[in-house]
């Protein structure tokens, strides 16, 4: 299902625009975790029930179950590997999904980096497809693989391939990190627009960073601020 349309202005009710299932997806960088992680938080805050799924199993030191902390204290349970949060590197699934799937709370799924890591969402895709949700794609034109439009549609079409389900929308999360200005964020607005026509599939929002988000108002389209909540070792 795609998600309904959404007023262009910063801090729009995302709660109005989702279904009850979200999950996330997106190249190796492209801030899907972080999104996650800010999109989980969001929700619970104005309003619905959440819970937060890290389907990262490829790459679990990075994936939102690393960051359990910060949803657990807004009330937000964390549903990952028996393993996460150990020194054990098992690439291990929890049954707690199935059953997460079939309730009321929304579910925000971050599910693993590129095609591989999107695999362990297509494990779920029968109980997810057989109702409402969306799948967004995550982009980052500033990283080397997905720097451009066509290159980012090969990275979708290979993750709706892996996982079973369709995108349903697109996520402008262009950035440089820390170095990042308003300027970079509008220079990727082109290369968003040109992957939308190339895969047929709608601008859901363009993220920022908080202080940059507020900046970015004259864009005309949707800005979703985040928090960034994953740090490097030396942050």
């Amino acid at each position: 299902m795609s998600p309904k349309s959404s007023s262009p202005v910063f801090g729009f009710p995302i709660h109005d625009i989702f279904s009850r299932v979200v999950a996330v997806t997106g190249h190796y960088g492209s801030g899907k975790t972080n999104l996650s992680l800010n999109l989980a938080i969001a929700l619970k805050r104005q309003g619905r029930g959440v819970q937060l799924a890290d389907l990262d199993v490829l790459n679990p030191y990075f994936g939102s179950g690393s960051f359990a902390a910060l949803p657990e204290g807004e009330g937000i349970p964390i549903i990952a590997s028996a393993y996460n949060r150990s020194t054990l590197d098992i690439p291990a699934l929890t049954g707690r999904l199935d059953a997460c799937l079939g309730g009321k709370d929304t579910v925000v799924i971050d599910a693993g980096g590129d095609s591989e890591g999107a695999t362990a969402l297509g494990r779920y895709a029968p109980r997810i497809a057989g109702g409402q949700y969306d799948l967004l794609f995550v982009v980052n034109f500033f990283r080397c693989l997905t720097s451009t439009a066509r290159q980012a549609a090969d990275y979708l079409r290979e993750i709706e391939t892996a996982c079973r389900l369709k995108v349903s929308a697109i996520v402008n999360n262009s950035n440089l990190g820390k170095a990042t200005t308003p300027q970079d964020v509008c220079a990727s607005i082109e290369e968003a627009a040109k992957l939308c026509e190339i895969t047929q599939k709608p601008l859901l929002f363009t993220s920022a960073r908080e202080d940059i988000a507020r900046q970015l108002e004259c864009l005309g389209s949707a800005i979703f601020p985040v928090n960034i909540y994953p740090k490097t070792l030396w942050e």
